[in-house]
């Protein structure tokens, strides 16, 4: 799987299917290995004697001097190594060359090195470079996954990037007590795509036996009443040490107002990195936020590493909910969770991973007795007149719980308890994670809901753990709107399982189906990270009703289906849309001057065979349509939208009403022309010829778009207008993120 934004090419980058993208560069010779991570294939640095070798790629890659660039590649080997940017002139002379750390030990097992640097003056290009230095001749050393680009932070996180990954330095961070901070490149196996990890951490030393902390210098800006998460891979010095996570809020003078701390339960043994979350919803007086971290108790010289640190808009553990993702995930805590009756006990589960559906934690659930206990959430805000949905994940330790009631209880405006719904009743067949869900309508007056969970112990000590706690408004599980002004279809597919796969279909009056296309091209098995799946099909056709067929498959692979409702997208007839399927927000709406009159070309050779009347004529197969399509474009606008639209040369769909005679058709549109329809100077509109040849309809093509990107991931990179206008080339450059 090629690494996205990566100026290298897939060769270069995975090492399959050969070497032919590197070259040595200092003590080395290479060879093409195997049992890489992406791919097979791996580059064989082995040294022709000892001390440092290097290897470079053979292409230099076109940059731009004071931009940040960023490398990336994961290794393993006898000895440390390092990564570097080597950066060239216009003439290939090296300019400079930026290194990163080296890492603390050596390994044998895969483990990620990285750099990020800002580009020299005087440098136009640059290569990769790939170090370590060996105690003696012909020692291997591993390399693959290498990347070389512009920096990869994740998007929606409210850090800047260097903050989030040190991998410039460590500027974005200050000591708050007891604490000097460095960077340090531990050996740390990342999963092969986990490209926001790198290989440089944050590493926070205590000074002195006692409490120590860091902070963010960043101070984002944050809206009262939303909720936040922060999170941030920990490596505690030991299993004992208090590792923590806190999410910070100040006012508009700065002053701190509110602070949220998550503290590491860390396995044994602590060996690792663990992602530690904490969530919180920003006060009334708050203005902007920063996460700090720390260790309570540490020794003098003991050392707390952080990689990727976020600040984000905290997600629903399920889309649509109205718990807060501190009371449906525990990743801090039980949160607003109570007992409200019997004896049972709820805490935390402990450590970090042993107990968990959604992040690392659950709540345990434990009753000393044969008893029956109430679990009440937090109350949350509802309608009254609707249906509601409460949904408990739970697994058992052992199966010593008689049932589990899920329902809802009610209250109104002024905290008066309405009652509880009937709820549902389910008894665990084995000690696996269930999802258990039970509906219900909100009473007249109701303004507020607290999800309850009934837990009946059949003996004494029995321990049940509860996550991913959701309450959310049922809606339809499939919705489909059309939208003929902008010429597409929207669908909504709800409530689908995390990890399993989807397959949607389009499928025309006369049952023909056709795959619609999402990001990642055709959906036909795509995977799934979230419950919920919005798709805008700019490619169902005009003037003809269609509907949606959806197959869904768990995680363990079982099959269901659904169909949507019919809709149907209209257009004047005297218009037509030109659409290019991998860019929706180019399509545009033209008006038609003439219609294509056809021609169909065939391959074909004459053979005048002597004595016969009749010549032999031997042909290929007859070729698509081929025509010219004459339109008008009625504004300045639409005249530049048309040629945005037509720049690219890629393949476009050309979609009319019924009753022109043609369906639609993919085409490609070979050289244009563009005249004025009068001699004024003023006039705007424009007639355009398009000759236009039949196309396959592209199937690997996926649907570009922002990926989540907002405004605010816009804002945490540039400081000024003026520094955008260097980096984009137009609007749509800048809502992909697409760089010059």
């Amino acid at each position: 799987m090629a690494i996205p934004g990566n100026f290298l090419s897939p060769t270069t980058e995975s090492v399959d299917p050969n070497i032919s993208g590197w070259a040595a560069k200092l003590n080395a010779t290479l060879t093409k290995g195997t049992g890489g991570r992406n791919g097979d294939g791996c580059l064989v640095v082995k040294s022709v004697a000892a001390g440092e070798m290097q290897a470079r790629t053979v292409s230099s890659y076109p940059i731009t001097p004071g931009t940040v660039y960023y490398c990336f590649a994961d290794t393993a080997g006898v000895s440390t190594e390092r990564i570097g940017i080597r950066w060239l002139s216009a003439t290939g002379t090296e300019v400079a060359v930026s290194w990163s750390l080296t890492t603390l030990t050596a390994s044998a097992n895969w483990h990620r090195v990285s750099l990020a640097a800002v580009a020299p003056a005087g440098a136009t290009k640059a290569q990769v470079l790939l170090s370590s230095t060996e105690t003696g001749a012909a020692v291997n050393h591993y390399w693959e996954n290498v990347y070389l680009g512009l920096p990869i932070r994740t998007v929606g996180n409210l850090l800047p990037f260097n903050t989030e990954s040190s991998e410039l330095d460590a500027a974005g961070w200050t000591t708050v007590v007891n604490a000097t901070i460095s960077r340090q490149v531990p050996v740390i196996n990342w999963a092969v795509t986990n490209y926001v990890a790198g290989g440089h951490t944050l590493a926070m030393t205590a000074v002195a036996a006692g409490n120590a902390s860091i902070l963010a210098v960043d101070r984002p800006t944050v809206t009262p009443g939303l909720e936040y998460l922060a999170y941030a891979y920990l490596q505690p010095p030991v299993v004992t040490a208090q590792a923590w996570i806190e999410l910070r809020f100040y006012d508009s003078l700065g002053n701190q107002v509110q602070a949220t701390r998550s503290t590491l339960a860390p396995p044994t043994p602590a060996t690792g990195m663990y992602r530690q979350r904490v969530s919180a919803k920003a006060p009334a007086t708050a203005a902007t936020c920063s996460v700090a971290a720390g260790l309570d108790g540490a020794s003098a010289g003991q050392v707390l590493r952080l990689e990727t640190i976020v600040i984000t808009a905290a997600p629903g553990v399920q889309a649509g909910t109205v718990l807060p993702y501190a009371d449906g995930s525990f990743e801090q805590g039980v949160a607003g969770w109570t007992v409200a009756s019997g004896v049972a006990a709820i805490t935390r589960s402990s450590p970090w991973g042993s107990a968990a559906i959604d992040g690392s934690y659950s709540m345990r659930v434990s009753s000393s007795t044969a008893t029956t206990s109430v679990l009440r959430s937090v109350r949350v805000p509802v309608a009254a007149g609707v249906n509601w949905r409460a949904i408990v994940h739970a697994g058992a330790d052992v199966l010593t719980w008689t049932s589990i009631t899920v329902r809802v209880r009610w209250y109104d405006a002024a905290n008066v308890d309405l009652g509880a719904s009937t709820g549902t009743s389910y008894a665990l067949p084995t000690t696996s994670w269930y999802g258990l869900a039970s509906d219900a309508v909100a009473p007249a007056g109701a303004t507020q809901a607290a999800v309850e969970i009934v837990v009946a112990a059949s003996a004494a000590a029995s321990v049940l753990f509860v996550d991913k706690v959701a309450l959310w408004q049922v809606l339809p599980l499939t919705d489909v709107t059309a939208n003929s002004e902008g010429g597409y279809a929207t669908l909504t597919l709800r409530e689908l399982p995390v990890d399993g796969e989807v397959t949607v279909y389009r499928v025309a009056q006369d049952g023909t189906r056709t795959l619609v296309r999402g990001a990642g091209g055709l959906i036909d098995r795509q995977i799934l990270t979230s419950d919920l799946l919005v798709v805008e099909d700019h490619e169902a056709p005009m003037g003809v009703p269609v509907y949606y067929w959806i197959e869904v498959y768990d995680v363990g692979g079982s099959r269901s289906t659904r169909s949507s409702s019919t809709i149907t997208l209209n257009l004047d007839v005297n218009e037509a849309w030109l659409k290019d399927p991998g860019n929706p927000q180019r399509n545009l709406r033209v008006l038609v001057q003439t219609a294509p009159d056809w021609q169909r070309s065939i391959e074909q050779s004459k053979h005048v065979v002597r004595g016969r009347r009749n010549a032999v004529v031997l042909s290929g197969r007859r070729q698509g349509l081929e025509g010219e399509l004459a339109v008008w474009t009625r504004s300045d606008d639409e005249r530049r939208a048309l040629h945005q639209l037509l720049d690219s040369g890629s393949t476009l769909l050309w979609q009319a009403m019924p009753g022109m005679g043609v369906t639609d058709m993919y085409v490609s549109v070979g050289q244009i022309s563009e005249t004025r329809v009068s001699r004024l100077a003023q006039e705007v509109w424009r007639a355009w010829s398009l000759p236009m040849t039949e196309q396959d309809m592209p199937v690997t093509v996926g649907v570009s778009g922002a990926a989540g990107r907002t405004w605010q991931d816009v804002l945490v990179e540039f400081a000024t207008w003026n520094d955008l206008m260097n980096v984009y080339a137009t609007w749509e450059d800048v809502f992909l993120d697409r760089r010059g």
